[in-house]
């Protein structure tokens, strides 16, 4: 234990040395940091620390050195009311503040300059929105902060508490969850980053931040503590003294009615007799996960006039939560979440006199951005596969677990038969995870794995059973060498032509992590008996006894195989979280989102991490991404226009099979009538049996053969730079010969959002209101190349561009990710409206890796730029509203390289996209297509 301690002590002091050396030197010469710069200031450091030098790994550290300089952190976006709020937050007012100098020095520990710069940064703009709390008289704030899963919530709102506490806030009150292990890990974080002390401990043992600063100016005082029974009670706040000049209290508690009824009794000994409110103590309530819990879902009343009904009894913990913040004449709440959806549908009039405003968050939204190494739904469930990490994705065979485990299993049920082979692959993936990052030097890091196929605790137990001795007796093989050769030829042949493969594909992205993925069978082999003997089983639940004791194993890193379900799937984190075997029938946005547990941070081994899933559960999964990134998109865009929470609306993309929310939370939403103004609808599904490939390319044919003379894709009304183009371009085709080349053509019965009648009927109806009149059509090939097929098709030859199937194969339909590109939608634009729509989008570029941003500045304007300024012009550029204008973007798909065992002929594919700008008018067609909170402007699409 010594030893590991001296070595990570050494450790640290390589690298914050070396950290400082190249930050001064990288902001002295302007540079960018190098590896050479690395190597340089490594060699200063060697000298100068030389007996720590000769305890740490050099490779390691320069790999690690080098992953935290190059990362770059996405920006946030934030809507912001200001009515009856003062501005405060001055540089003058941050002078001495301690907390939050306390907090940045003891992060140095483990982020890159950079990243404390962002936390420094997103923190004050949340602050900013709360209220001096030195202010006097009454006032209310109340925000909502959305981060992404697993990002980092929990350190950004330890910084905003930091800055609260040198601001002058002095209750700080934080709502962890609704389990006692969870509030326990919120309480331990805290501890460690503004605390600054152990709380079970009678000497009160620094740690964290207390062992960088313990000046009694920085003394906090904790009424709760680490225990599972550390949660508040009404007699820890007996003796408690609390003054408006003295030091700051901490309350880390669950949301619990017992607990928050106590809190709300405690508090109200404080409160004036005149006002029944507490005064010159200034609050803030921080809500961790606050749309879980949180959220008011019983039925409430608003007239006409959106004026509630005054005796609404809310839920029980909304209306505690509420209460509490009503006991207070000066109050800020921030509720943090990833999954916004069940809160922006609380209705934003809902006060009612005994409980005061609901949690609507009426003076702030902020979005956080997250930093290039994030590994998020939108790196994970990206529509390209060219972009994304499907590599990381084990598919599901539908039989296999369902014959095992079926989805719709009761309480009580069983097993079917032992363990199913895709758990079995699991477990092998999970051991070479294990073993290659004991060969990266990276053994001593906590690595999890995570298996959950049941919410019921009795099933999960004959779970543990099943995987505990499949695991035992695998331990027992390669200890003793009994009968081994089978299972180690096995593994040998899985890890050569699966597991490796897979590693590599993942590397090839373009990871920040510049990880050796050449690790040979042989040295793998060598770790895996010794790796085996170090993996434990446990049950994670609310009756189990098992916990994830990550705390009591930092000097020899916890290898665990975690199995459990709602315990698994919210809130807690599994730390160094390699393999993922999820199988849940749930269908709501958030709680799939949240079971996410496998987003997060993978440097030095995301390329040995797998996530096993069925198709169908895949396919939720991107839809939700796709869901989740138009609403942050929403949110861009209206911070981007100077929108508040009380005046612009949010709307969620609605699916066929799922939910957004529970139907209590989301009672107060909005059906709004499907518009396709301002979106790219594009094929990506296809029939391919009947004879539809013919039909729809000889319909394709006779359109564009009906439409006029055309021009060369490249003479365009303006070219950016060297774009060049393949293809042919029509002109003021009109809506009525657009709309008989969809009635004609053949979309997949299938295709939620892309129907052709549907598209046709939607063109018809804006042309009656003179919008999509005059329409661009583009005919979109490839660069000519011998080894690219071509075709002829309305005297036109065309180089068939390539598109390979996704997902697992059907006989009658062909499946691609993503068909067109932003490039494309920027075809026959004027300059003024190229340059406009390039504007916005940096605009509302925030880099943020959740949402699959790239690290640079777009050089090329996005669609949704494209279309937003076309149907509603820009001033600053002289660019008017034309919502006239719609693009039709035809691409032939070449068979032969479709990857698809039914493709093989030569008619190509004929795929279309529409790029349709946005309308003020239009309330689109018949299907109730997303649903918009209370103040959702409906004209909207």
């Amino acid at each position: 234990m010594c030893n590991a301690n001296n070595s990570a002590k050494a450790r640290k002091n390589v690298l914050t040395m070396t950290q400082t050396l190249l930050s001064s030197e990288a902001e002295r010469t302007a540079q960018t940091v190098t590896s050479a710069m690395i190597n340089g200031s490594l060699e200063t450091v060697s000298k100068i620390l030389a007996a720590d030098w000769e305890e740490v790994d050099a490779i390691e550290i320069h790999k690690e050195l080098l992953s935290r300089f190059i990362r770059t952190f996405g920006g946030n976006a934030t809507l912001v009311n200001h009515e009856n709020h003062h501005d405060w937050l001055t540089s003058d007012r941050k002078n001495d503040w301690r907390f939050w100098a306390r907090y940045a020095e003891y992060s140095e520990q483990k982020l890159p300059p950079a990243a404390i710069d962002a936390l420094d940064a997103s923190t004050d703009e949340i602050l900013k929105q709360l209220e001096d709390p030195k202010r006097g008289g009454s006032w209310d704030r109340r925000g909502m902060v959305v981060g992404h899963v697993q990002s980092g919530k929990t350190g950004n709102y330890t910084g905003l508490i930091c800055k609260a506490a040198d601001a002058g806030y002095k209750i700080i009150i934080v709502l962890a969850g609704l389990h006692n292990n969870l509030r326990s890990q919120t309480q331990i974080r805290l501890e460690e980053g503004f605390l600054g002390y152990n709380t079970t401990d009678s000497d009160m043992m620094p740690i964290g931040v207390g062992r960088i600063n313990r000046d009694a100016r920085l003394q906090v005082n904790s009424v709760t503590t680490r225990n599972d029974n550390g949660d508040f009670k009404t007699t820890m706040g007996q003796a408690l003294a609390v003054l408006p000049d003295g030091q700051p209290w901490l309350f880390v508690v669950k949301k619990n009615v017992t607990v928050l009824k106590q809190l709300n009794n405690w508090v109200s000994r404080f409160a004036s007799e005149d006002t029944k409110t507490v005064t010159h103590l200034p609050l803030l309530v921080i809500d961790d996960e606050c749309d879980h819990g949180s959220v008011d879902t019983n039925e409430q009343d608003f007239d006409e006039n959106s004026v509630p009904d005054k005796e609404h009894d809310p839920t029980k913990i909304n209306g505690l939560i509420r209460q509490l913040l009503h006991s207070f004449s000066q109050k800020a709440y921030v509720g943090y979440t990833a999954t916004p959806f069940a809160n922006i549908f609380i209705h934003k009039s809902g006060d009612v006199p005994e409980y005061g405003p609901d949690l609507f968050p009426s003076a702030f939204v902020t979005s956080l951005g997250a930093p290039s190494n994030y590994i998020g739904p939108g790196k994970i469930f990206h529509s390209d596969e060219a972009n994304s990490y499907q590599a990381l994705i084990r598919r599901l065979d539908k039989n296999d677990p369902s014959c095992w485990l079926p989805s719709t299993h009761k309480n009580g049920d069983r097993p079917n038969g032992e363990l199913p082979p895709s758990i079995k692959e699991a477990v092998w993936s999970f051991l070479y995870a294990c073993a290659v990052r004991k060969i990266r030097r990276q053994g001593k890091e906590h690595s999890s794995m995570l298996i959950h196929v049941s919410r019921w605790t009795f099933t999960q137990n004959e779970v543990v059973t099943q995987v505990s001795k499949y695991v035992n007796e695998l331990k027992y093989r390669f200890k003793t060498g009994i009968d081994l050769e089978p299972i180690e030829s096995l593994l040998k042949s899985d890890f050569e032509t699966r597991f490796k493969p897979d590693m590599q594909a993942i590397s090839r992205i373009g990871s920040e992590d510049n990880v050796d993925d050449s690790v040979e069978w042989q040295e793998l082999r060598h770790e895996l008996t010794s790796v085996l003997s170090d993996i434990e089983v446990r049950e994670i639940n609310g009756s189990a006894k098992d916990a994830l004791d990550y705390d009591n194993h930092k000097a020899t890193g916890l290898k665990v195989i975690a199995i459990g379900g709602d315990k698994l799937s919210r809130g807690l984190t599994l730390e160094g979280l390699c393999t993922s075997y999820f199988v849940r029938t749930t269908k709501m946005y958030d709680t799939l989102m949240q079971m996410g547990r496998w987003f997060g941070y993978r440097d030095g081994y995301l390329d040995v991490c797998r996530l096993y899933l069925d198709p169908e559960l895949l396919k939720w999964y991107s839809h939700i991404t796709k869901a989740s990134e138009e609403l942050r998109q929403d949110l861009d865009q209206m911070a981007a226009t100077g929108g508040t929470p009380a005046n612009f609306g949010l709307r969620v993309k609605m699916h066929s099979t799922m939910a957004i929310t529970s139907r209590a939370k989301s009672r107060h939403g909005l059906l709004l009538k499907v518009s396709f103004s301002g979106n790219l609808l594009q094929t990506t599904q296809f029939p391919i049996d009947g004879g539809v490939i013919d039909r729809n390319f000889n319909i394709t044919e006779k359109f564009l053969e009906s439409i006029g003379s055309s021009r060369d894709l490249n003479d365009q009304h303006y070219k950016p730079g060297r774009e060049n183009w393949s293809g042919r371009l029509w002109r003021d085709v009109t809506a009525d010969s657009v709309v008989s080349f969809l009635v004609a053509y053949e979309t997949h019965k299938d295709s939620i959002r892309v129907q052709s009648g549907i598209l046709a009927n939607f063109v018809r109806t804006m042309a009656v209101q003179g919008e999509l009149t005059n329409w661009t059509v583009a005919l979109i090939g490839i660069g000519e190349s011998e080894t690219k097929d071509s075709t002829t098709i309305a005297g036109h030859r065309i180089v068939k561009i390539e598109r390979t199937h996704k997902g697992e194969e059907t006989p009658n339909t062909f499946s691609i990710g993503t068909l067109t590109s932003p490039r494309d939608q920027a075809i026959d634009l004027t300059e003024s409206q190229y340059h406009a729509a390039l504007a916005l989008t940096h605009k509302t570029w925030k880099g943020d890796a959740g949402r699959g941003e790239g690290k640079e500045v777009p050089t090329k304007p996005s669609g949704v730029a494209i279309r937003h300024i076309i149907g509603n012009g820009d001033s600053e550029h002289s660019v008017k509203a034309d919502s006239a204008r719609g693009l039709l973007m035809l691409y032939l798909l070449d068979q032969k390289k479709a990857r698809h065992s039914k493709l093989d002929g030569d008619t190509p594919i004929v795929a279309c996209a529409l790029s349709l700008p946005g309308s003020r008018t239009s309330r689109g067609a018949t299907n109730h297509d997303y649903l918009g909170n209370s103040v959702v402007d409906l004209r909207v699409g």
